[in-house]
């Protein structure tokens, strides 16, 4: 067990993740103790203790940027913050003769530290030297997030820019709930009597959602979920025309529909989806195994998987993603190659690769097996690497899950042409979101930051929906009103002046 203390809840989130990644499996308790001298004490298994008091910070500060001036206490506080952060890493590799791939950098937006530095005039080879030399990014993974950036600017460049807007729209339904997931979904066949009154619900919140925009063409349209494809064709046509009437789709860059889990694929469902001018769908197996299918709970077979993509060409959908997972329980670095092998096979036209956060892989069995869980993710994360860039397809968005063994990363893979735009802004927050569904959450980018509590700066306020799908149904009218009550007083999401 491990003991953290830290003297501010500042400090709590780093020095947690930090000490997490190092020590994947073991059990954390942290509190926080403003009397206390020390900044951060932590007490780590085998009787080696870290602890730092607030001089030798300051003094570590002014060694590095002799008479150096901070404009306000927040710019402070979050130097000492960093420093901390920096030596607590140093102390934790020293003991456990270890580096993380990324280093100190906990966030889940490694890639808005690179496209930060990029916007300011920084050259690739300045950012890549200063995420390694600062924050001790691995020099692989710090050429990764520059190369990750550098495509992100040039494909969000194509976008109607702050005062553009993209449409989300959440189905949460599957065909069963997988074991390691964490969205918010439900099985299908718990819901058949209810999906036309979501339905009801959703394509009221639709069509609310476009009078907000005043007519303006979204970018982007993402239908995901769960798995949209849970619905019947007439559903399916019922949803994309609210959309379509909704809103002008003639300027849209990118149409998504998550056709998901192939056991929810069928020939007329695809059909129905082939009416609209949908740009790209998703067909997902996760893994290439059947053993790991059982599992975890996907109900269809690694054949259904090829015959519905198989399918999905056939009829003239040209830009197909799959999703894999690396670390699902029980899988070797051989059965992530096997897979991989299997999807090359098919060439998508995209791939994203996610790596199982730790605590979530424990739920089902991880803890006991006797492999290094770390070593082994590390080897799937870097054949997909080398599998996606030999299949032609290159890196074009990055983000990190909390808890994910060893600090790695989920990457999207796609070719040039076929990167999924969306992708890049929910995770660069750039543009508004407007979000309809269960569980959908709104991002509404501000003109200007508003200044929350404690002084930190905010550049987008979120608009979150019910979970529960029956609340969502019974309460439409209030979550159509607090989008209307939140757009009006943030300048309609940026949306009405452009």
């Amino acid at each position: 067990m491990i003991t953290i203390s830290s003297k501010k809840n500042k400090y709590t989130y780093n020095v947690y993740h930090l000490v997490k990644s190092f020590f994947p499996n073991e059990e954390i308790i942290q509190k926080v103790d403003e009397k206390q001298e020390p900044l951060t004490v932590v007490d780590m298994p085998g009787g080696s203790c870290f602890s730092i008091a607030p001089g030798e910070v300051e003094g570590s500060l002014e060694a590095k940027n002799p008479g150096s001036s901070y404009s306000s206490e927040e710019e402070w506080q979050q130097a000492v913050k960093k420093e901390l952060t920096r030596r607590l890493y140093q102390v934790l590799s020293d003991d456990t003769g270890r580096q993380l791939a990324w280093g100190t950098l906990t966030g889940v937006r490694p890639t808005k530290m690179a496209m930060k530095r990029l916007d300011a005039g920084m050259t690739p080879e300045e950012t890549a030297e200063e995420l390694m030399g600062e924050y001790f990014v691995s020099p692989k993974k710090a050429r990764l997030a520059c190369e990750v950036a550098q495509r992100e600017r040039e494909l969000l460049s194509r976008l109607n820019g702050p005062g553009g807007f993209s449409l989300y729209v959440g189905i949460p339904f599957c065909p069963s709930v997988c074991s390691y997931c964490s969205f918010s979904s439900s099985p299908i066949e718990m819901w058949k009597s209810r999906v036309d009154d979501y339905l009801d619900a959703l394509t009221k919140e639709i069509r609310a959602l476009g009078e907000l925009t005043g007519g303006h063409k979204p970018d982007t349209v993402y239908i995901g979920g769960g798995t949209p494809t849970t619905l019947e064709p007439e559903q399916i046509h019922r949803l994309l025309d609210t959309v379509g009437e909704a809103f002008d789709l003639s300027g849209v860059l990118e149409y998504t529909v998550e056709a998901g889990r192939p056991d929810s694929i069928t020939k007329e469902k695809l059909a129905a989806i082939r009416d609209y001018p949908v740009t790209r769908i998703s067909v997902n197996p996760q893994t290439m195994q059947q053993k790991t299918l059982d599992l975890v709970g996907r109900r269809h077979t690694v054949e259904q998987t090829v015959s519905a993509f198989h399918l999905a060409r056939e009829m003239g959908f040209d830009n197909i993603n799959m999703d894999l997972i690396a670390g699902l329980p029980g899988e070797t670095v051989e059965d992530m190659q096997d897979t991989l092998s299997k999807v090359e096979a098919l060439r998508p036209d995209s791939l994203t690769v996610h790596a199982l956060a730790i605590k979530r892989a424990a739920r089902f069995g991880q803890e006991g097996r006797t492999a290094n869980l770390h070593h082994e993710i590390s080897g799937m994360v870097e054949e997909a690497y080398a599998r996606a860039r030999r299949m032609g397809l290159v890196p074009y968005y990055l983000y990190r899950q909390k808890n994910i063994a060893g600090n790695f990363e989920n990457v999207g893979y796609a070719e040039l042409d076929k990167a999924g735009i969306y992708n890049i802004l929910i995770m660069e927050e750039k543009q508004t979101i407007l979000a309809a569904g269960a569980g959908a959450s709104t991002k509404i980018l501000l003109r200007e930051p508003i200044r929350r509590e404690g002084g930190k700066e905010a550049n987008l306020v979120r608009v979150e929906n019910v979970k529960n799908i029956e609340e969502y149904i019974a309460r439409i009218d209030e979550m159509i009103e607090r989008k209307r009550h939140m757009a009006y007083h943030y300048a309609a999401g940026n949306t009405a002046d452009r």
